[in-house]
């Protein structure tokens, strides 16, 4: 394992969950649930003997790094409190790191504190079709994904009465997503992020009218009940998420930020609402232009290469029209009042976009190999030097526009844990 303020790898995490059940075989056992497209193992880490089972799902994007720690925690804490969960009939079930290869590729830049454009110069962020939570989205089965089946076939050997998916976001707040209500969560979810000084995110881009029992905490409605924003994905139903109900669990999807920044946490009414998003609607189609010309000269230096970073480039860059066109819709009608909150999500979404896509295309550069005559090194760096400007130039102006700042590791690892015991606690209530 890292140092305690970095976030793990996988082989650490996958290291560091065996020494646990070798400590006590009494208790946990450690099995394989699948493996992933590029042969990965999928460790499945069990403590306790219980009837019920929570299942917590850590790395479902290869860029939320915390949930490794996160899980090794909450399964020291099972050990520790072995009472409980005997008294409780509990057991606890860790799937170590759904995409593995994702992760890995995020595995190249800096274990812990970064400066943000080194951040979004080593990030990798998977075109949605090749998230494992989302692939069923396309409803085709050349879609689906090798940890997609193997996640469903967990949930349907396990019937969890809570599966906890513990996502990371770039900049922004704290917040939980949940598939079916847990009455009282936002209390403890509020006190812990509070004592911790991390926002909670009282604004989302994304998920406008879904119920808002407390700060924070956001309800999926039922399935086909909302109508979807320009360039939204799909709806929850076409997720792993919704897997638990068919055995009468649910789904809390926890989620703590890299860079926290309060503008996210604040509920005032926003003053010119529609000018803001009509601004950003446009900053996105320039950049949406700027990003198709380095697409375009990318694929003529390197020809259309079979490459996830590549894929996930295009898949940034063809949000942008996507995301202009909901400001637009926003600004024109909004289900909801739109708060400085909504409007600093939206600002965080509008900014993030190109970073992810700059950087992904500037790791492609470095990492492929191009024909040693002079023209197309020539243009490799022309290219490389362009995209490297844009990145710190980009990430320098995110982080000082929202007045961010970075969260300790430590800090997201335990912000996970403790809403996730608090998620379970409530399961009882």
């Amino acid at each position: 394992m890292r140092g305690p303020d970095a976030y793990p790898t996988v082989s650490g995490v996958a290291a560091a969950a065996r020494v646990l059940t070798q400590r006590h075989p009494d208790l946990c056992r450690m099995r394989l649930a699948g493996e992933s497209r590029a042969g990965r193992p999928l460790w499945l880490l069990s403590v306790g003997h219980g009837a019920r089972h929570v299942l917590v799902v850590a790395g479902p994007r290869p860029d939320g790094a915390a949930g490794g720690r996160a899980v090794l925690c909450l399964a020291e804490q099972a050990v520790w409190d072995r009472q409980r969960l005997a008294d409780e009939d509990l057991t606890w079930d860790f799937l170590l790191c759904l995409d593995p290869d994702g992760a890995v590729l995020n595995e190249t830049g800096p274990a812990g504190e970064r400066p943000p454009a080194v951040h979004f110069r080593h990030t990798f962020r998977p075109a949605v079709a090749e998230q494992p939570e989302w692939a069923g989205s396309f409803r085709r089965p050349d879609a689906e994904l090798a940890e997609t089946y193997a996640l469903l076939a967990v949930i349907d050997e396990l019937r969890p009465v809570l599966q906890c998916s513990l996502h990371g976001s770039d900049v922004g707040g704290a917040r939980v997503r949940l598939t079916a209500d847990l009455p009282g969560l936002a209390e403890p979810f509020g006190k812990y992020a509070a004592e911790l000084d991390v926002p909670v995110q009282l604004g989302t881009r994304d998920r406008l009218n879904w119920e808002n029992p407390g700060p924070g905490v956001y309800v999926a409605p039922s399935c086909g009940s909302r109508r979807l924003l320009a360039g939204e994905p799909s709806g929850v139903e076409d997720s792993t998420w919704l897997r638990p109900h068919r055995h009468g669990g649910s789904t809390a999807v926890v989620e703590t930020p890299m860079w926290a920044t309060r503008r996210i946490a604040d509920p005032a009414p926003h003053p010119d609402a529609a000018g803001t998003l009509a601004v950003l609607a446009a900053r996105l189609r320039k950049e949406s232009a700027a990003t198709a010309v380095a697409l375009d000269w990318a694929v003529t230096l390197l020809g259309r290469v079979d490459d996830p970073l590549l894929r996930g480039a295009e898949q940034a860059a063809g949000a942008f029209e996507g995301l202009a066109d909901a400001c637009d819709e926003l600004a024109d009608h909004s289900p909801v009042p739109l708060t400085m909150a909504h409007v600093a999500a939206l600002d965080i979404a509008a900014r993030r976009l190109p970073l992810r896509a700059t950087g992904m295309l500037l790791r492609l550069l470095d990492e492929s190999r191009l024909t040693r005559c002079e023209e197309p090194q020539a243009d490799a760096a022309q290219l490389r030097s362009r995209l490297e400007r844009r990145l710190d130039a980009s990430a320098r102006d995110l982080i000082a526009a929202l007045d961010a700042r970075w969260v300790p590791v430590g800090t997201q690892v335990e912000l996970q844990a403790r809403t996730v015991l608090a998620a379970v606690e409530r399961l009882g209530r």
